[in-house]
């Protein structure tokens, strides 16, 4: 058939944040720093969240799972791009690129939803504090996991499947440092129109869904705690938000900035260098923003490094 006529004998081009011979070296020691400080800190949040009793709740527990996704995401780029810096290649395989689309938007997937999961579990602490054990209990905690990762993975294997439907010819360069499915659908040279609507209306749905469950759990979260007598409850409520809306801002910001600016100018070079901002930098952020603003977090941090010393 095309799709494995062309999976054996296409090739595609990864060409990076720049194709400046001299600058290699530093992009490679940037990006390797910034991958192992992402995969250390997600997996020491990991770790205290685990072995501290105290951090077995609900809102930890979608935490625990976003550090996980955070580390699978960064590490369906970078590592690619970080072998290509060192064997001065910049090629990917036609199943290789198509493998590095789907598992992105896997891990894009989860991550939308994990923080909407993450909204609504502040949402019924702050707005139903008495009945947030029954609410938030674990079957339901599990449940929302589950479906994340069924959408998630539905989404990417249908997404997946609709790019073997396209040929592809000559110039196959993509201006980015990994398969990103807006860059490879241009490539095509067969209609790509099907591709490029199913693109934008889903990644709308998907991706505008959750952000309308944020930010309608946070005008609820604002109006309960103004409704506070005490001063004190209302900034502990705050608080406690604080982290997963500077999370939030970061990934939404980021990744709309990249979607709106691709939809509506053809800058690759900037567009490539945006992405870096909602695929690496958030990844590597969220660690240091819940255990530097949490208190029971810096807690376990501490017990876990006090144990490991031990």
């Amino acid at each position: 058939t095309e799709s494995e006529k062309q999976a054996g004998t296409v090739e595609f081009l990864l060409l990076g944040l720049s194709e400046d011979p001299d600058l290699q070296p530093t992009i490679f020691g940037l990006f390797l720093f910034m991958y192992l400080v992402t995969l250390v800190g997600n997996l020491l949040i990991i770790l205290a969240i685990i072995s501290d009793s105290h951090l077995h709740t609900p809102m930890y527990f979608f935490l625990s799972n976003l550090s996980f996704s955070d580390m699978c995401f960064i590490s369906t780029t970078v590592p690619k791009m970080l072998v290509n810096i060192q064997r001065h290649s910049k090629s990917i395989s036609y199943a290789g690129c198509l493998a590095q689309v789907c598992f992105v938007l896997v891990f894009a997937g989860i991550e939308n939803s994990l923080l909407a999961a993450m909204a609504y579990d502040r949402y019924v602490a702050i707005c139903h504090p008495l009945r947030y054990t029954v609410i938030m209990n674990p079957r339901l905690c599990v449940l929302l996991i589950l479906l994340s990762l069924t959408i998630s993975i539905t989404y990417a294997l249908f997404q997946s499947l609709m790019l073997l439907r396209l040929s592809f010819c000559t110039n196959l360069e993509i201006p980015h440092f990994f398969c990103e499915i807006g860059q490879v659908i241009k490539l095509a040279c067969s209609d790509n129109l099907i591709n490029n609507m199913l693109v934008y209306v889903m990644t709308s749905l998907l991706g505008g869904l959750p952000l309308l469950g944020i930010l309608f759990s946070y005008v609820k979260i604002v109006s309960s705690v103004l409704k506070m007598p005490s001063s004190g409850r209302k900034s502990k409520a705050f608080f406690t938000c604080g982290s997963h809306l500077l999370v939030v801002s970061l990934f939404y910001g980021t990744g709309l900035g990249v979607y709106v600016s691709s939809a509506v100018t053809d800058l690759t070079k900037k567009s490539a260098i945006a992405s870096v901002m909602y695929s690496v930098v958030p990844p590597m952020l969220n660690p240091f923003i819940y255990s530097l603003r949490n208190k029971d977090m810096k807690e376990a941090l501490k017990k876990l490094i006090q144990m490991s010393s031990l």
